[in-house]
């Protein structure tokens, strides 16, 4: 197992982080295996499909990231979940969160996967009969992890593992913002024009890549790049 891991984790290609991932988890009943990035906020969550395996849909249509967004809305539950869950396909072809898999048709483990700036993605391994105890959650979370990070790596290179370095004055806007500041308020405090600190904002959120000054706060608090200013 850990030679495999190894081997994931240096792969060169996504074919190769395929192959092994599913000679992994095919054993254990996980015919179908899908990685997925996530957009920087809730609709849509997918952004894109790293890869697909199986058939998903029963129909042997294609997998893209709308249309898995539209017919596996399960994805959405990584929003709220706190860590890996099963999910079962019912029997009105939609899907529902469960404690553990039973009964007759598809069913699944889908894997958050989290970095610096929060949730990234996530994998979900499908089957009719699938191994749900113990140590196998552990071994799709550890694939999950690994594999995703090597897909990232090699579609987007390592400028993408983390953001660039936040200025001392985006840093100080932020913090501002986190200690509960109004865009006048940070303005009148910092000596700059609204607009500035609307600027600086922007930037911020460029260059962590999220949608939100919100989410800029947490994933800045995560990365160590945030600094609430002392109150006077």
């Amino acid at each position: 197992m850990l030679e495999s891991l190894l081997q994931l984790g240096n792969a060169d290609s996504l074919d190769n982080v395929q192959a092994i991932v599913c000679r992994l988890v095919a054993p254990l009943g996980y015919d179908r295996v899908l990685f997925f990035a996530t957009t920087a906020q809730s609709d849509p969550i997918v952004d894109r499909i790293y890869w697909a395996e199986g058939d998903w849909f029963g129909d042997g249509s294609s997998v893209d990231a709308e249309t898995y967004q539209r017919r596996c809305p399960i994805a959405q539950h990584i929003l709220t979940a706190r860590g890996p869950f099963f999910w079962i396909k019912t029997a009105d072809h939609g899907y529902r969160v469960v404690p553990k898999p039973t009964g007759s048709g598809i069913k699944g483990f889908q894997v958050p996967v989290y970095g610096p700036i929060g949730l990234e993605g996530a994998a979900s391994f499908g089957g009719t009969r699938i191994d749900s105890a113990a140590r196998t959650q552990l071994l799709l979370e550890l694939v999950a992890a690994v594999a995703f990070r090597r897909c990232r790596h090699l579609l987007d290179g390592d400028a993408q593992a983390l953001p660039r370095t936040l200025s001392v004055r985006e840093r100080e806007v932020l913090g501002w913002v986190a200690a509960g500041r109004k865009h006048a308020e940070i303005a009148q405090t910092l000596g700059i024009s609204e607009r500035t600190v609307e600027n600086h904002l922007r930037n911020v959120r460029h260059r962590i890549g999220v949608k939100t000054t919100s989410q800029a706060v947490q994933a800045a608090i995560r990365l160590g790049e945030l600094i609430l200013p002392q109150e006077d």
